[in-house]
């Protein structure tokens, strides 16, 4: 069970939405929600081969306390870094907390 003193890392928030490219299309941008607590644990590293480009990625388990608008859509950033949900459960059903499997891009 996780300890609530344990989420002592704070993050971004990012939350997708489409803005024009300027060329009569749209594109994929990510605005900030909220500043969140959360616990990081990475998982495991490996190869990653993206739209033919070679490179690596880094998963990691981020918890944090229970919030409606987190499912696999949104992105969580530290710094530089940011990490792409992939899926979301509740680790022990109680409606507290919300693990996140997240990849991080290491290119």
């Amino acid at each position: 069970m996780m300890r609530i003193g344990r989420l002592r890392t704070r993050l971004d928030l990012l939350t997708p939405e489409q803005v024009p490219d300027g060329a009569g299309g749209m594109r994929r941008s990510y605005t900030m929600k909220a500043t969140v607590w959360a616990s990081i644990r990475p998982v495991r590293a490996g190869p990653d081969t993206t739209q033919d480009r070679e490179g690596g990625s880094l998963t990691h388990r981020i918890t944090v306390r229970r919030r409606e608008d987190v499912d696999a859509t949104v992105r969580f950033r530290k710094g530089a870094r940011l990490f792409q949900v992939i899926a979301v459960h509740d680790p022990d059903e109680r409606g507290r907390l919300l693990e996140c499997l997240c990849r991080e891009a290491t290119r």
